[in-house]
């Protein structure tokens, strides 16, 4: 077989197998909204109503289901839909929940000194977890909250 021959065949057989790897990762995960503004619908597609429109770039979903382009999710109140999954990004981000203000530490630890106080519902860049703290970027304001108050962190 002519060398640009084996050059085309190697070409397109890694054409063909890159969605197929995209399409191998284990549910669910979690991903958070990557656009300004992102549509969820009742259906895997755009011929289907639009039930919610997010406006809040990086808020943490978690991912349930996959068809075709589009992900069924679950966000943080427990509304579930699908939304395209070109509006999604596979970077981690967490949302504070629970009653009242959630304290951001200089360290993984409640003894640490305390940075600021962070109100349920806001929304930043998750890093590592430990020993059950999770360290958190609120526009480059970083440090530890307890992982009990973030939703997007742990095991989806």
């Amino acid at each position: 077989m002519p060398r640009c021959h084996r050059l085309a065949l190697a070409t397109l057989a890694l054409a063909l197998a890159a969605p197929a790897s995209a399409q191998d990762v284990e549910l669910p995960y979690w991903a958070s909204i990557d656009t300004s503004e992102a549509n969820m619908r009742v259906g895997a597609g755009e011929q289907f109503p639009i039930m919610w429109v997010y406006k809040r770039e990086g808020l943490p979903v978690k991912v349930v289901r996959r068809m075709q382009g589009w992900r069924y999710v679950e966000e943080p109140d427990g509304t579930n839909g699908w939304i395209s999954a070109r509006l999604l990004s596979r970077q981690r981000t967490a949302i504070v929940t629970g009653e009242g203000l959630a304290a951001m530490r200089a360290e993984p630890s409640a003894a640490s000194d305390l940075r600021w106080n962070l109100e349920p519902g806001v929304v930043g860049l998750l890093g590592d977890c430990e020993n059950g703290w999770c360290e958190l970027d609120v526009e480059r304001h970083v440090g530890w909250v307890e992982e009990s108050r973030l939703w997007g962190a742990g095991e989806p």
